[in-house]
């Protein structure tokens, strides 16, 4: 992690500018809504919410970089869960009923952007530049066996349940597995964490790890840093439920599936992520790309289906978790290339080639069913 200038050399807080004066023009725009009705707000409302975001996953990573790896991935991993969660709850609520499909199609487009989008980018890149880059085997098939199982019981199986009928599953049904989702979670990030930390702990060529690249920052700037990341979520939480309504008409204008809006939410939230494991891949530390994709994804189902399950025990609505056929074989054909393109613990150019063109599909065939 790059160390930026001191923004006060005395107090040693070394934060960009930008990180700390978004949240509050997003904090200032929200206090302007009721006296400002014109199209062109809503523009600059959906460019500082993603500014907001992006200064929310700095915080985050400034965090996360003090904590060290593993800790730190899985720190910048929960932050990006934490505003995935706030927005899709926050859209069911305004929505009600409208909202039932939101938290699958949100949850699904994330992990098909990551598998394919992100992870795709990081070995394009990292096979164009090194031609071939190491990783930790032990590590990503821990990731990834917690991966495909949660990704199954959450998505796919409520398509083969008898009790109540259509992809949807009954109120004692959705209970187990949100209670299953996070049990597998909170086992991966014991693995992660504790039991096996060196699986996951990236190696550069000369043996030192990520953690000893920069100096971590001070106390005072991680205190400042953590009150900050507080401040963007809770912006970023109230600018999507003003920007929902836009991105839903948008997409209605453009005369595509509703499902469209998941892969902007997916998309907005996984922007500053997705750039931080290309710039790691960049560096030629893939290992670190693949702890912050692979543990985002699971992060993505293990938090945000119980969260969703809270929610509609306590409000009643019929959550629709089962994908269709098509999104099933895009899943199962994404996990299965993800498999063995890691496999043999070297990654090259075609592996990223073969998982962008699978992405590209998943995004053309949601705009174009």
């Amino acid at each position: 992690m790059e160390q930026p200038k001191y923004l006060h050399p005395r107090l040693k807080i070394a934060l960009p500018f930008w990180t700390l004066v978004c949240p509050l023009i997003g904090l200032f725009l929200i206090l302007l809504v009721p006296k400002i009705h014109h199209g062109i707000f809503d523009i600059v409302m959906g460019i500082s919410l993603i500014s907001v975001v992006l200064s929310a996953v700095h915080h985050a990573e400034v965090v996360a970089h003090k904590v060290g790896e593993p800790y730190g991935t899985l720190i910048l991993a929960l932050a990006i869960t934490i505003i995935e969660v706030s927005l899709i709850v926050t859209i069911m609520l305004s929505e009600g009923e409208g909202g039932a499909t939101l938290a699958r199609d949100t949850v699904f487009a994330a992990i098909m952007l990551i598998l394919t989008g992100i992870i795709g980018g990081c070995l394009l890149l990292g096979g164009y530049r090194f031609k071939e880059q190491i990783f930790v085997k032990q590590g990503v098939s821990a990731s990834l066996v917690a991966l495909i199982t949660i990704s199954m019981l959450t998505l796919v199986l409520p398509n083969f349940t008898t009790t109540t009928p259509g992809p949807v599953y009954s109120t004692s049904q959705l209970i187990f597995v949100a209670v299953v989702s996070l049990v597998l979670y909170l086992g991966f990030v014991m693995v992660q964490a504790v039991r096996h930390r060196g699986y996951f702990l990236p190696k550069g060529e000369d043996g030192e790890t990520d953690e000893d690249m920069a100096e971590a920052p001070s106390n005072l700037t991680t205190i400042s840093s953590l009150i900050a990341l507080l401040l963007a979520l809770t912006v970023v939480v109230i600018l999507s439920k003003m920007e929902s309504p836009v991105i839903e008409s948008i997409v209605v204008r453009m005369g595509a599936p509703k499902s469209l809006v998941g892969v902007i939410i997916a998309s907005v939230i996984l922007l500053p992520e997705g750039l931080a494991a290309l710039r790691a891949a960049h560096r030629n530390r893939l290992q670190t790309s693949l702890n912050l994709a692979l543990g985002s994804a699971l992060a993505s189902i293990g938090l945000t289906i119980p969260a969703v399950a809270i929610v509609s025990y306590f409000t009643g609505y019929t959550i629709t978790l089962g994908i269709d056929a098509k999104s099933t074989l895009l899943l199962g054909l994404s996990l299965f290339t993800i498999t063995i393109s890691f496999s043999a613990g070297k990654t090259n150019i075609l592996q990223g080639i073969v998982l962008l063109v699978i992405g590209a599909t998943y995004l053309f065939t949601t705009i174009v069913p």
